[in-house]
C-alpha cells in the first residue's frame, strides 16, 4: 500500500495581495503628505531672489503711424484671374 503524505497549507498565511494594496495606498497617502506639507516648506526654506529689473526710461519719440479705416482682406488667386 501506497503512503500518502497530505502536507496541510499554511493556515496564517494566505497570499491574496492585501499587502501590496496597502503598500500603495500608504506610499500615494505619503505622496500626497510631501505635496501639501513638504513643497510649501522647502519654497519657504529657500531665499527669495529679486528679479526685478530696472529699465532705463526711454524719450518718446514722434513716431507717426497711419492706420487705414479701412482694410480689404479679400485675397485673389493670380490664376483664377485668367
Amino acid at each position: 500500500m501506497a503512503t500518502i503524505v497530505n502536507n496541510p497549507g499554511n493556515a496564517g498565511e494566505s497570499n491574496n495581495g492585501s499587502g501590496f494594496l496597502m503598500g500603495v495606498v500608504l506610499l500615494i497617502i505619503v505622496g500626497l503628505l510631501f505635496f501639501y506639507f513638504g513643497l510649501p516648506a522647502l519654497r519657504q526654506a529657500t531665499p527669495q531672489q529679486d528679479i526685478n529689473v530696472e529699465v532705463p526710461q526711454q524719450a518718446p519719440s514722434d513716431v507717426n503711424v497711419d492706420v487705414p479705416d479701412e482694410i480689404d482682406v479679400n485675397v485673389t488667386n493670380p490664376d483664377d484671374a485668367q
